[in-house]
């Protein structure tokens, strides 16, 4: 690899860490916790104040369940196809859609159902979600909103308002994710849990 190749892979890892970490929804403290890395490093690694090194670089692969070479963006190769590797994280599956470090990503999840109803647990992070689902019913629980997203509906919403997605029922659902950094006004499209009861 050049040293220009080199510096701009380099470069790339800060925001590709970030991003990990926040569609994992884990804290710095948390990744710290996780991997013995001091949460100022951590910090510092992904504003691209401190240079990525092997050794921090092995642990946070282990931690957000990728590869190397996904933590480190290698040079294009012309070939388009993008490498599906489900990463398994709090119960559900991901499946990395999209490859581009800092851009919009594009994610695809299957939760597995559940027969008693999930008690939520709210996080929120920086960036913005647009969401379809695929097949299923989707809990989405966003601020003081109790939804359910049948097949064919979408929601999209400021990831700063505390939100939790889970299977609404005993079967899997399976949804698209299209996260982003920018934040907007929230705009959810969907059905209120209780309509649904009716």
């Amino acid at each position: 690899m050049a040293t220009d190749d080199l510096e701009s892979a380099l470069t790339a890892v800060g925001p590709r860490l970030r991003q990990l970490r926040e569609q994992r929804g884990l804290t710095l403290a948390e990744v710290g916790r996780t991997t013995g890395i001091a949460v100022s490093t951590l910090s510092r690694l992904e504003s691209g104040g401190r240079r990525p090194t092997l050794e921090l670089l092995l642990p946070l692969a282990k931690t957000y369940r990728v590869s190397l070479d996904e933590l480190v963006d290698a040079p294009p190769t012309g070939d388009p196809r993008i490498n599906l590797r489900p990463i398994r994280i709090h119960g559900q599956t991901m499946v990395p859609l999209s490859s581009r470090p800092g851009g919009i990503q594009a994610y695809k999840f299957v939760i597995p159902g559940r027969k008693r109803p999930q008690q939520p647990t709210l996080k929120t992070h920086e960036g913005y979600d647009w969401i379809y689902v695929l097949t299923g019913n989707l809990r989405l629980v966003l601020a003081e909103h109790d939804l359910v997203l049948k097949a064919g509906e979408a929601a999209e919403f400021d990831t700063r308002t505390p939100h939790w997605f889970g299977a609404a029922d005993e079967h899997p659902v399976e949804y698209l994710s299209l996260f982003g950094k920018q934040g907007e006004k929230a705009h959810v499209r969907a059905r209120p849990r209780r309509a649904r009861d009716n």
